[in-house]
């Protein structure tokens, strides 16, 4: 049963550290080379690089609840997030207005530009 999670290679699971810079301030984030990937991936689909979007979530959560507390952890759990619901619903047979699936899915921010574009 576990052979598909004790099988996995272990540079997925390696911790990488990257400098981010977030609210002006360097910093280092340490996660998992597969949660670096994956929060690749979520950048890509807001349509901003990866350093931009760590920060614009960091801003998001900062102005949502005053202060971001274990980022590394909100990191994670976003990454969880974005491939249970984000991938299924973009893979899914299921007619969903791409409009709304991309609508809850955009950063905040994001979402303002796009409006002030249009």
């Amino acid at each position: 049963m576990c052979h598909i999670f004790a099988g996995q290679a272990p540079e997925t699971y390696e911790s990488q550290t990257r400098s981010v810079r977030i609210g002006g301030h360097s910093t280092s984030i340490r996660l998992e080379a597969a949660f670096w990937t994956v929060l690749e991936e979520v950048a890509a689909h807001q349509g901003m690089s990866l350093g931009k979007f760590v920060t614009k979530l960091h801003d998001e959560v900062l102005d949502l609840h005053g202060e971001v507390r274990n980022f590394a952890s909100l990191l994670r759990c976003s990454c969880l997030i974005f491939l249970a619901e984000v991938r299924p619903a973009a893979a899914s047979q299921i007619p969903v207005s791409p409009a709304a699936a991309h609508e809850r899915y955009l950063c905040e921010s994001r979402r303002i530009q796009l409006e002030a574009a249009e």
